[in-house]
């Protein structure tokens, strides 16, 4: 059968981006003649995401859009979760709502898993022709250092840790889910880190990061605390 690649889209307030994102995602995937659908998992957003999101399934029909909500906000990494549970595809690819990833890098994604039968495919804004775009000096600094850290205690040889675009092979992806403990911003950390450790091979596809459209920011103190708390967890276990 042909591959078939579904997009599992976590959203929180996203209602100005999400359409935006859909019909991208959907002209990237035509134009390449890919089999696609894409799964929304609202976390009961109060501006009117899931309205936006049934309006699209509509327009694309059930096949291409699937709203599967959610009561709150649960984390991200339970995002994923849930969504594995409706993917009817043989690949998955998550990425962020915020318009932060541009659908066009997708087809570079397909086609640098295809080259080695690669497990993973992951986004990198920090080698190659990829970068950051709309961040002031002290975000790129933190993001800069949150990599720095985890590349020095964990070893994962990748250049983008903390990343958020990836492509995976839908078994591994819940494999490396089911091994993987922390929740929020540490998730996609310790999912590479883990999927290191099942011995899953990765590529990196640079990609340029720009700052999200509309909307704020959900990166806050907390997260970063978090962050510096996992990837220390993450030595002391892996």
């Amino acid at each position: 059968m042909p591959d078939k690649y579904s997009v599992i889209l976590p959203t929180y307030n996203e209602k100005k981006n999400l359409p935006i994102l859909v019909y991208l995602l959907s002209k990237s995937f035509e134009a390449a003649n890919i089999d696609w659908e894409v799964i929304i998992v609202d976390d009961n957003s109060p501006d009117g995401t899931q309205l936006i999101a049934a309006k699209l399934v509509d327009l694309f029909g059930k096949n291409h859009i699937q709203l599967r909500p959610r009561p709150g906000k649960l984390g991200l990494g339970t995002a994923y979760v849930h969504g594995l549970q409706f993917v009817t595809g043989n690949f998955v690819i998550i990425m962020d709502a915020d318009f932060s990833h541009h659908p066009e890098a997708i087809p570079e994604f397909i086609q640098k898993q295809k080259e080695d039968d690669f497990d993973i495919v992951t986004g990198t804004r920090y080698a190659g022709d990829g970068g950051v775009y709309g961040w002031d000096l002290k975000r790129k600094l933190v993001s800069r250092g949150a990599n720095f850290l985890a590349d020095f205690f964990l070893r994962p040889r990748i250049s983008d840790l903390t990343g958020s675009f990836r492509l995976y092979k839908k078994d591994v992806l819940e494999k490396v889910i089911q091994e993987t403990k922390s929740k929020g911003y540490v998730f996609q950390m310790e999912m590479i880190v883990r999927a290191r450790t099942l011995g899953y091979n990765i590529a990196e596809v640079p990609i340029s990061f720009v700052d999200r459209l509309y909307g704020d920011s959900k990166l806050g103190g907390s997260e970063i605390v978090g962050y510096l708390k996992g990837v220390w967890a993450l030595f002391t276990d892996v």
